[in-house]
Order: structure tokens, then C-alpha cells, then sequence
């Protein structure tokens, strides 16, 4: 028994900067480098002077930014294959690192290849290549978020929705900190933005991918550093969005832009002191249950056991979640806990729960995107000035973190209190989001200020609700392709929404040949349409809901009950 016991303190002793905390630091720096896709209006109009695009060409390479944004089936796949399939003889060529190193590729190719051409160190390429560039690009942010999103959700299993929000949310920032650092560095040159995008995530993601890794352990207080992790990540949220507006208010001068940009570098670096004290008490309970049980052991060798066996026993010690889980048989045996095995992407593809959530996913993410890809048009037709625009588009990014850490946070909350299933927050916010579409369609002073907020925090919140929903009812083995699969569903409804019915309508009540429109009956139709699209949306997650109660109750509760006994 003291062998063992030591033994195990050795190895947590032994660990350093190898734990599950060290490694959410990293997925959480790797994160705030991979916001590069929320960029793109940084460099737009660079890229469109010096390939000589007219608006349609510069839309069109828009496009494969979003699908390879959002398509990431492959990353999926890669990250089932190197993290589960231990039949191949690579062994080296295991764990998560293999997709963020993928990521880190793809990511220098696709954004150095854009600023070669844009600068001439390339011959111009033709539109359909640079649409390549930009794909592959994008499509780098699906293998680095792959790769930290579930590898968060294979540490914290119990609390997957908080670390799927924190994961998210921190790539949500990561936009309006890359734009800080544009400010501050580039000095107002977007092609040499574009070398940044190409070397920064890059560079962190190679330095950092090694400790992202799936560790078996669990904490005692994995709840309260999560919620330090989160309570960083709305202090950097509220820092930017303060400093968002006054750059809109007042010119900085060099220096405030440096010194703001100090403080943001030093609360990106926070976490790490979180991650360091959570494994100090890790280190110092084990130490506490080494000398507990090696007293116990030489001073009443007789009652260890009995001892040992009546701590596990006692009810007291436990929580008990609750509904229906709390009242099952408080034996459990591994054969019963794996009565739902792990769903591959073709079995998940055979039941009516993944089509449902792919639906609602098309009604909200696809509403969503149209609208904040449409808000600056939007704003021109009400009379907004330019500051306010900008003011919009760049707090659409403080907006989109609300709702993708809070979808996961608030939803974790009601679920292990009061048993409540995750799939109606899909309902909820998708009913709100309906909503926010009806008062942009208003037209009202202001109406966008409060549209924006809403649509924004409610899209947020279909980030982080569908990986977390999908690991609950598919299972983590393929959690990656399954989500990444779902997630099409964003570019497929904002192509519906924004160019069959947007786009459409716009051009039918431009006046006068010119495409220009003013006045609310521009979009006002539009916008009442995908209010009702949201709506849909949210009957569609209602019924997902019903659908999934009693597999909630029967075993995610069960199995968030079980571990808390363990």
C-alpha cells in the first residue's frame, strides 16, 4: 500500500509542466493566435487593389475563407485517427500535436502565400489559386481549434460545456486581439499584417503543441480554476471592448497604443499563474493523502482497509446530482458505464438527433453570420456614420465571446444543479436570436446597437452548445468529426441567408440601377424572414430537446453522477 501511495507521488511530483492545467494554458495562447479569420477586413482592401478584384471577386475569395473556417471534417478525422487508433506502428505520430502541427502548416502556407502575392513576391495568381491561399488559410483555424476544443473536453469531462465555452470564447477574443497587436505593430500596413498572420499563430502553435495533451486524471477543484480561467477571460473581454470604443472616441498616441498593448500581453499571460496553483494543490493534497495514509498504515495497520472501504461508502461524502440519476443504484461497474459506446460520423449521421442539430445549427449559426457579414451594408442604408459602423463590426467579436463562453458556462451550471438538459439552452437562444433579428428589421434609433448585441451573443452561444451536445449524446471518440461535420451547416444557411434572401431582396428595391439602397425597407424584409428562419430553429432545438430528456437522465446525468463518486 505505501509503495503504491509513493509511487504516485513521485509521478505527480515528477510531472512539471506536464499536467492537464499547463495544457489548457496552451490551448488557451494557441487559441487567441487562431482568431486570424476575424481579421479579414484588415487586409481586404489590400488584397483587393493589388490583385485588381472588383466587389464580386473579393466576395467570392470571402467565401472559402468561411468554408475553410468552418468545414473541418478532416481535422475531425485526423484527430480520431492519431489520438485512438493504436494499431498503427507510427507511435510517435500520436496525441493532439499532430493536428495542431497540421494546423500550424496550413496556417504559414495559406497566409505566405497571400502576402507574397500581395506584396510581388509571387506573379499574381489567378482568382481561383488565391482562393486556394485563402482557403487553406482558414481551414488552419479548424485543425488548431480541433485540437484544443476536445482535448479540453477529454480533461474536463464533467464540466465540458465551461471548458468548451473558455476554448471558444478565447478564440472569439482572439480577432480583437490580433487587431490590437495590428494597431500597435503593423503601424496601419495590412500586408505586412498578413506576414504577421503567417509567422505569429504559426510559431506559438509549434512551441506550445507538445503539452497539449489528454491526461486520465481528475481534480478535486476542477470547477473553481475553471471558473478563474473564465473570470480572466471576461477581463480581458471588458478591457477590449473599453478599448474598442475609446480608439473610436479619441486618437491614441504611439505610446498609449504600447501600453495598452502591454497590459493586454499581460493578461493573455494570467492563466499561467492559475495553471501553477492549481497543480501546487494538487501536489500538496497528494502529499497530505501520502503521509494520512502512511500514518494510518504504521500506526493501525489492521484498519486501513476498513477504513479506506467505509470513505468510499459513505453517502455523505458525495453529491448527488439531480433528477432522475440520483436515484439509481450507487453500483456501478464499467460494463454499465459503457452501455453507450462512442459514435463514428456515419453512425452518428444515421440517427434523426444529428439531423436536428444540424438544422437548428443552419437556422442560427446561418442567421448569425449573414447578419454581421451584412452589418456595415446595414448600416450604410440607416444613416450610421463610419465611426459607428466600425464601432459594430469590431464589438461583434466581444459580443461573439459572451455567448460562446457563456452558452457552455451557464449551461454547465444548470445542468449539474438542477438536471436541466443542455439541448433546450439551443431552443432558448435561438428563440432570443429571433428576436434580435425582429429589432434589426425595425429600424428604430439605435436599432442596430441592440440587434448586434443580441444576434451576436446568441450566435456565440451555438459554438459552444453543439461540440459540448455533441460529446454528450455521440460520444468523445469522434467528437471532432462529428462537431466539424455539423459545423457546415454555418456557411451552407449564410450562403441561403445571405445571398438568396439578403442579397436577393437588396438588389429588388435598389433604386436607379446604382446598388445602392437607404431607408429600413432595405433590409427590413430580409431580416423578418430570418426572424423567422430563427424560429424555426428554435422548434427544431425544442424538439431535439424531447427527444434527448430521457437520454439525458438515463446516462449523461448518470454519468456525471458517477464521476463525482469516483
Amino acid at each position: 500500500m505505501a509503495s503504491r501511495t509513493e509511487q504516485s507521488l513521485r509521478e505527480v511530483e515528477m510531472q512539471g509542466i506536464n499536467t492537464k492545467w499547463i495544457a489548457t494554458v496552451a490551448s488557451i495562447w494557441i487559441q487567441c493566435c487562431s482568431g486570424a479569420t476575424y481579421t479579414f477586413g484588415i487586409y481586404s482592401s489590400t488584397l483587393k487593389s493589388t490583385q485588381n478584384y472588383d466587389q464580386s471577386t473579393l466576395d467570392t475569395v470571402s467565401v472559402f475563407k468561411d468554408i475553410g473556417a468552418n468545414v473541418g471534417v478532416l481535422s475531425g478525422l485526423l484527430y480520431s485517427f492519431v489520438t485512438f487508433n493504436h494499431r498503427s506502428r507510427l507511435h510517435f505520430l500520436r496525441g493532439p500535436w499532430v493536428v495542431l502541427a497540421t494546423g500550424a502548416i496550413l496556417c504559414f502556407a495559406g497566409y505566405f502565400l497571400m502576402w507574397a502575392s500581395v506584396v510581388g513576391l509571387i506573379h499574381r495568381p489567378p482568382v481561383l489559386l488565391m482562393c486556394l491561399f485563402m482557403f487553406t488559410a482558414a481551414h488552419s483555424q479548424t485543425f488548431l481549434n480541433t485540437g484544443n476544443v476536445v482535448t479540453g473536453v477529454m480533461n474536463f469531462g464533467d464540466y465540458s460545456g465551461t471548458i468548451v465555452g473558455i476554448m471558444k470564447g478565447f478564440l472569439g477574443l482572439g480577432g480583437a486581439a490580433l487587431i490590437q497587436f495590428y494597431d500597435t505593430i503593423c503601424k496601419g500596413n495590412p500586408s505586412t499584417f498578413l506576414l504577421i498572420l503567417a509567422l505569429l499563430p504559426t510559431l506559438v502553435s509549434l512551441l506550445l503543441m507538445c503539452l497539449v495533451r489528454i491526461y486520465g486524471i481528475r481534480s478535486v477543484d476542477e470547477k473553481k480554476h475553471l471558473n478563474a480561467f473564465s473570470a480572466v477571460a471576461m477581463t480581458i473581454a471588458a478591457y477590449l471592448m473599453v478599448i474598442i470604443i475609446l480608439e473610436n472616441i479619441f486618437t491614441f498616441p504611439l505610446w498609449a497604443r504600447i501600453l495598452t498593448f502591454i497590459i493586454l500581453l499581460l493578461l493573455l499571460a494570467s492563466p499561467l499563474r492559475i495553471a501553477i496553483k492549481a497543480q501546487r494543490e494538487d501536489t500538496v493534497r497528494s502529499s497530505q493523502t501520502f503521509s494520512t495514509e502512511r500514518s494510518q498504515l504504521v500506526d493501525y495497520p489492521e484498519t486501513m482497509t476498513s477504513a479506506k472501504i467505509s470513505t468510499e461508502q459513505d453517502p455523505v461524502v458525495y453529491h448527488d446530482l439531480p433528477g432522475e440519476a440520483s436515484q439509481v443504484n450507487t453500483v456501478f461497474d464499467d460494463e454499465v458505464l459503457k452501455d453507450e459506446e462512442d459514435m463514428n460520423i456515419l453512425q452518428a449521421m444515421s440517427t434523426l438527433n444529428f439531423w436536428l442539430l444540424f438544422i437548428a445549427m443552419l437556422c442560427g449559426m446561418g442567421s448569425g453570420l449573414a447578419t454581421v457579414n451584412n452589418i456595415s451594408q446595414v448600416g450604410e442604408s440607416l444613416s450610421y456614420t463610419t465611426t459607428e459602423i466600425n464601432s459594430l463590426v469590431s464589438l461583434w467579436s466581444i459580443w461573439n465571446f459572451l455567448g460562446r463562453f457563456g452558452g457552455g458556462y451557464v449551461s454547465d451550471i444548470f445542468l449539474h444543479r438542477m438536471g436541466l438538459e443542455r439541448p433546450l439552452f439551443i431552443a432558448i437562444t435561438l428563440a432570443t436570436m429571433s428576436v434580435g433579428h425582429i429589432v434589426v428589421a425595425c429600424g428604430f434609433p439605435g436599432n442596430l446597437y441592440v440587434g448586434s448585441v443580441i444576434v451576436g451573443v446568441c450566435y456565440g452561444c451555438q459554438w459552444s452548445l453543439m461540440p459540448t451536445i455533441t460529446s454528450e449524446i455521440f460520444g468523445v471518440g469522434h467528437m471532432g468529426t462529428i462537431f466539424n461535420t455539423i459545423a457546415i451547416a454555418s456557411p451552407v444557411g449564410s450562403y441561403i441567408c445571405s445571398v438568396r434572401i439578403i442579397g436577393y431582396i437588396y438588389d429588388k428595391v435598389s433604386t436607379g440601377g446604382s446598388n445602392s439602397c437607404y431607408g429600413t425597407h432595405c433590409f427590413m424584409l430580409s431580416f423578418f424572414i430570418m426572424a423567422f428562419v430563427a424560429f424555426f430553429g428554435c422548434l427544431v432545438g425544442f424538439l431535439l430537446f424531447f427527444r434527448t430528456r430521457r437520454f439525458y437522465k438515463q446516462v449523461v446525468l448518470r454519468r456525471l453522477w458517477h464521476s463525482s463518486r469516483t
